[in-house]
């Protein structure tokens, strides 16, 4: 077998890089342990039903410009349906709807802020304040915050107990997948600087129209056609190293020979893939256990009749934060999703208490649930959903590129992808699929970005500019 360019991980950074690198002309292999593609982003054949299941259910925004181009590439922007619409409740039947006015960023959603009953004058006014000081807060003043926890942004702002419980919190715990306490304040200021304030399409939430994994089977055509391969089923062990460079992938069947390899699997797995002599050469690799990580658990649930009529709904001051609409069958039932972030307490329950947990959330918010249970429900739980996105995370999310010096010190045909990477995003699909098109861009030497979207016009002279991460 002569040697190639070797992408390791078929999850979105995976794709990602295979999918640029094939259309720079690399012929790249990517390899894959599961026989589909996806990563942690993917589905299941449930052996209960023989039901297609997502493992969770995962959102686009206006705001994932790389995601969203990645989707380009390989044809599936169709299988995304746009919301303008967010429905917010805390129960009792009453629904809140937050869209954007018709007014110019970043004062397009306050009209629809101030319109959130469950939130009095004193929570809408100090969540105002805050909202008024990100917008103030150029990038560089966001980073001066690096190292803190949004809670004691939160704080200083003099946010009302209610206004962090029933706003602050279902939003960046969704985003972010760590609690308020926990959170790096640089990241949770990007959200509604990026995702909310600068630009009126930011907010859009996109939700897929079919499986997870029936995104991604368009890619293994546009990787192939374009010379590359892609072969699941196959397990990388570890990283031949001769002492200056990577030399092979090596997989239970034996040795894939490489000129290049690109790791693109979660930090813990590549911890096991590399020996200690190769830790001690490449600095990147050092810090790899210092990462901590952050459950998500998603419950799926058919009832009988129709309970819910929104497509999604977040769920204010409850256990569940999420709640999304999977349609009706033939037979009348309704499919919905349960999603709960930051999941720690929820990891060890049984499936029965689970369901009985989220049920007590839906009997609250859901009218037409009460006195009804589940006819089948599903309890998929993500121990290792995503890194932590402690305050200071920054100082070990290691840059894709190899270099010379410090953090970035590295073997030279080694480049590692994957949403924990320094992507200058938190751990989502976006934050993938970047770290994916800057691994791309490092072995080719092009800029492989596509850019941030633009501020509107008022945004930027108000001093909102994206961070831009990507080189």
């Amino acid at each position: 077998m002569s040697a190639r360019l070797v992408v390791i991980g078929g999850g979105l950074a995976g794709i990602a890089v295979a999918v640029r690198l094939a259309e720079a002309g690399h012929k790249p292999l990517l390899i894959e342990t599961k026989k589909k593609l996806g990563g942690r982003a993917t589905s299941f054949i449930d052996p209960r039903n023989e039901r297609e299941l997502d493992n969770c259910q995962h959102v686009v925004m206006g705001c994932c410009t790389h995601l969203l181009d990645l989707f380009s590439r390989i044809g599936v922007l169709d299988r995304i349906q746009w919301h303008r619409e967010l429905f917010w409740t805390k129960g009792d039947g009453i629904v809140d709807v937050i869209r954007p006015a018709r007014l110019p960023a970043p004062f397009h959603m306050a009209l629809a802020l101030g319109r959130l009953s469950f939130l009095g004058k004193q929570d809408r006014a100090a969540i105002r304040r805050a909202m008024w000081r990100l917008i103030r807060l150029s990038p560089a003043g966001r980073q001066r915050w690096t190292g803190r926890a949004f809670s004691e942004f939160l704080a200083e702002q003099r946010q009302t107990e209610n206004a962090i419980r029933c706003f602050w919190t279902p939003i960046i715990v969704s985003a972010c997948n760590v609690a308020l306490e926990r959170c790096e304040c640089s990241y949770a200021m990007q959200v509604f600087q990026e995702g909310f304030l600068a630009n009126a399409w930011g907010g859009a939430v996109g939700l897929p129209t079919v499986p997870l994994w029936r995104l991604y089977d368009p890619a293994v055509d546009f990787i192939e056609s374009r010379g590359g391969d892609v072969v699941d089923g196959v397990s990388a062990r570890s990283l031949a190293f001769d002492g200056t460079r990577i030399t092979g992938v090596v997989t239970p069947d034996g040795l894939i020979p490489c000129t290049s390899v690109v790791t693109a699997v979660p930090f813990d797995r590549l911890d096991k893939l590399v020996s200690d002599t190769l830790r001690r050469a490449d600095a990147r690799l050092q810090a790899l256990d210092r990462f901590e990580i952050s459950p998500i658990l998603g419950v799926h649930l058919w009832f009988e009749t129709p309970v819910m009529s929104q497509p999604h709904l977040v769920v204010v001051d409850a256990g569940v934060q999420w709640l999304f609409n999977k349609g009706v069958d033939e037979a009348g039932r309704q499919h919905l999703h349960a999603v709960i972030s930051a999941a720690d307490e929820w990891m060890e329950l049984p499936e029965e208490t689970i369901v009985d947990r989220v049920m007590v959330d839906l009997h609250r918010v859901l009218p037409r649930s009460r006195g009804l249970r589940p006819v089948e429900a599903r309890a998929v739980k993500e121990k290792r959903a995503t890194f932590a996105l402690t305050p200071g995370i920054d100082a070990i999310r290691p840059r894709s590129a190899p270099g010379p010096i410090g953090l970035h010190g590295a073997v030279p045909n080694l480049y590692l992808a994957g949403d924990w990477c320094d992507t200058g995003w938190p751990a989502t699909m976006e934050g993938a699929v970047r770290s994916g098109y800057e691994a791309a861009g490092a072995v080719t030497g092009q800029d492989c970005g596509v850019g941030d979207l633009p501020p509107g016009p008022l945004a930027r002279v108000l001093g909102l500019k994206p961070a831009g991460r990507i080189a």
